[in-house]
């Protein structure tokens, strides 16, 4: 019998992990699931043929860490899904700007190596905006991401950027009425979708923070902007979500590409955890991966 682990994170406080509906429709195609936290000492990671990465999100306080354990399970002679070099890829956010110069649309972006006033007064003009947003180079969960308002100089999270390199974008009026749409691959094939909205007087749309998530069928035009992003990564993936928003034109764009540990919002379509088995076993099973 074929063995698998999902990999958490080892104090699950507070989050919604979904990752267990997908262990009954594994167990129907023949395989065992384990869920460990990816920090779990003393495991014989040579035990599983497959380690998927999951609910790790805490991985971006100690990415280094989870980099060197992801390598030393795949030593260890199990598969790691999605790749390794995938999730160092995927790990800053500098990936998409390699996306936008494979031609998909991103929001628009600057990178600077800090932030100061001259800084974001710069990027108010340049995106002729009052609001802007600051995020790390590397993040999960919302964190670290600033909302920054051109006029209230006091709240600048200057301090926070002021020795670390950073994206800064305009601030998307969209998100906060129409939402952030996620569509969900699995061995590159779509299957599902939500839209999420945060709650009044906030930002973000993750369901720790208070966000309202609902199933949609996406419009054509968001469905054409996902494919796009998976043809520019052209990779075999277990897993992928691409996460869109509508710009002021009404034209999609990509906020983010998740192929490290998204939620897959399994309760959202009861189907999605079935066809995440049937993913996994094909691309284990498939000759030309070299597994099984």
């Amino acid at each position: 019998m074929p063995r698998c682990a999902f990999l958490t994170l080892a104090d699950p406080t507070g989050f919604f992990i979904y990752d267990h509906l997908a262990i009954p429709p594994l167990e129907a195609l023949g395989w065992s699931v384990e869920t460990l936290p990816w920090t779990a000492e003393d495991v014989d990671w040579g035990n599983f043929d497959a380690v998927v990465i999951r609910s790790t999100w805490d991985y971006q306080l100690r990415p280094d860490a989870f980099l060197s354990r992801l390598a030393e399970i795949e030593r260890a002679g199990a598969r790691v899904l999605n790749p390794i070099e995938t999730c160092r890829w995927n790990l800053e956010k500098t990936y998409l700007r390699e996306l936008e110069a494979r031609g998909v649309t991103i929001i628009p972006s600057l990178w600077p190596d800090h932030l100061d006033p001259a800084v974001l007064l710069e990027s108010f003009d340049h995106f002729r905006t009052e609001r802007l947003v600051a995020k790390p180079l590397v993040g999960a969960n919302a964190d670290g991401i600033s909302i920054i308002c051109r006029y209230q100089p006091d709240t600048w999270p200057l301090a926070t950027f002021s020795g670390q390199p950073l994206i800064v974008q305009p601030f998307i009026e969209s998100i906060e009425g129409e939402g952030e749409h996620s569509l969900f691959y699995f061995d590159s094939e779509y299957s599902h979708a939500i839209v999420k909205t945060p709650k009044a007087g906030d930002f973000r749309v993750q369901e720790e923070h208070g966000g309202l998530i609902r199933a949609v069928h996406p419009e054509d035009d968001l469905l054409a902007a996902g494919a796009r992003t998976l043809d520019a990564i052209d990779e075999r993936l277990l897993y992928a979500r691409v996460d869109l928003v509508r710009l002021p034109d009404g034209s999609p764009a990509v906020i983010e590409v998740e192929l490290i540990e998204p939620s897959l919002y399994f309760p959202y379509d009861p189907e999605s955890p079935a066809r995440f088995a049937r993913a996994l076993d094909r691309m284990m099973k498939d000759p030309s991966t070299g597994q099984q």
